[in-house]
């Protein structure tokens, strides 16, 4: 493996108890999706429908985490990685979304926890990474407010069966991504579009976040619970007054308008006048419901985005000039690289006094990887994560209350609407034939949490 110039980064000057993992999520890399009694997930049934995904793509087999989970977890310790953050698949666990557990999906996800914690390797579960149950889908999902009570049922059934060896706790997943994305334009499950879709959605997930928090917290009193938010540096395409208010305006959906209510602070309505609307679907005492003392943040961010006003845009009146309109760097979503923007959001998000500590739980970026020679040369990977690392550690430096970084992933995996266009992991994956092979950032980063 080649050697980064000018190494000066250490993982020591991170501190003895900084916190340093690996994510994944169930429906991207488990595959297996009828084995057993696991009912069909909202992505089951959105990737079977025609010119949904890239290239026809399915997750159906995916990475096979499923059967192949004690190597890929042996890989993990291979990486020196101390902590797996991985998620679990609501079907798999309740089929039909309430009532009935699955105790093959329970002995499953018992397998796999166990099998961490024989390798010395620290497990972190998340609840809900997007795969919602079909069945609930058919009764409204997010946008029936029944959503709430579902989530928590499911929430204590996780809880209540992993809790004894599971003590680290995500709730959601980037509900601002799964709400928008799924809810308002369409483009990923369950593909519903509309304002009032989303504006339901998101008050539904809202609620169950604190709900689900709730009884995470009263079936494993002492478990580090958290939850994780995407988040996004927004710049101003110029200092011209409309275009900073158009930043304010998309700042405050995508980085304000899931944390404030969950911090106590209700919607963020006065910097965003399209969640005044918010209010047909509140009931008393939601502003409570909304909120919970969590222990931690989990931000997971990749890039920025450069915005400006647009008249035509409704609800936010901006629009986001596109990376490859501003002659800039870019990975191979599309995304710019822009190392900065971690640092920018660490002190956003540092800056609320009720945030007590903040994790990056997901940063990584996808270029085009090809096996030579049995090798993946993926120098741009590495400086990417490089390079985020300098800017997490000057924000660290600078007082702010971060404590952990996990890499997003751990494996090539299927990447939503991509398909499995585009690769995250590092380790290659060839889906034809399973294997995997290490790329040079997955040893460079074993080498920097072994050896400095």
């Amino acid at each position: 493996m080649e050697r980064m110039e000018n190494f000066i980064l250490n993982k020591s000057q991170f501190g003895n108890n900084f916190l340093w993992g690996v994510s994944t999520a169930a429906f991207q890399t488990e595959g297996a999706h009828d084995t057993d009694d696991k009912g069909l997930s909202i992505w089951d049934v959105f990737t079977a429908q025609k010119g949904r995904i890239k290239n026809g793509h399915h997750a159906q087999d995916a990475c096979n985490f499923y059967h192949n989970y004690k190597d890929d977890i042996q890989l993990i310790k291979q990486l020196n990685i101390p902590n797996f953050r991985f998620s679990l698949c609501w079907p798999r666990i309740i089929p039909q979304g309430t009532g009935k557990v699955s105790q093959s999906g329970i002995d499953y996800y018992n397998r796999v926890i166990d099998s961490q914690l024989q390798n010395g390797i620290t497990p972190w579960a998340t609840i809900y990474h997007w795969d919602l149950p079909h069945a609930l889908e058919l009764k409204g999902g997010w946008t029936n407010r029944d959503s709430v009570a579902w989530f928590a049922e499911y929430a204590d059934v996780c809880a209540r069966n992993f809790g004894d060896r599971v003590k680290n706790w995500m709730v959601m997943n980037e509900p601002s991504v799964f709400t928008g994305a799924g809810y308002f334009l369409g483009i990923h499950a369950p593909g519903r579009r509309g304002l009032g879709n989303f504006l339901s959605a998101v008050h539904h997930v809202t609620l169950s976040t604190a709900e689900g928090a709730r009884a995470v917290r009263a079936a494993v009193p002492y478990a580090n619970l958290g939850t994780t938010f995407s988040c996004t540096q927004i710049t101003p395409a110029s200092d011209k007054e409309r275009h900073v208010a158009a930043a304010k305006r998309v700042d405050t959906l995508l980085n304000r308008a899931f944390i404030e209510p969950v911090l106590g602070m209700g919607y963020p309505e006065a910097d965003l006048p399209v969640l005044k609307r918010m209010q047909r679907y509140m009931k008393p005492g939601d502003i409570e419901r909304m909120s919970f003392d969590f222990d931690f943040t989990g931000i997971q961010c990749y890039t920025r985005e450069v915005v400006r006003a647009s008249f035509f845009t409704p609800y936010v009146g901006a629009r986001l000039i596109a990376a490859n309109k501003r002659n800039v760097a870019t990975t191979e979503m599309g995304w710019e690289v822009y190392p900065p923007s971690i640092y920018h959001l660490i002190k956003r998000f540092d800056a609320y006094p009720q945030v007590k500590n903040i994790i990056i739980t997901e940063n990584g970026a996808a270029f085009p990887d090809t096996v030579v020679d049995g090798k993946v040369n993926d120098v741009k990977r590495t400086k990417y994560i490089y390079d985020h690392l300098q800017q997490l550690l000057k924000a660290k430096e600078e007082g702010a209350r971060v404590n952990g970084y996990f890499v997003w992933s751990l494996t090539d995996n299927f990447e939503w609407a991509e398909g499995y266009h585009t690769r995250f992991g590092l380790v290659h994956v060839d889906f034809e034939t399973q294997k995997r092979t290490i790329k040079q950032s997955g040893h460079w980063l074993a080498g920097f949490l072994k050896d400095n």
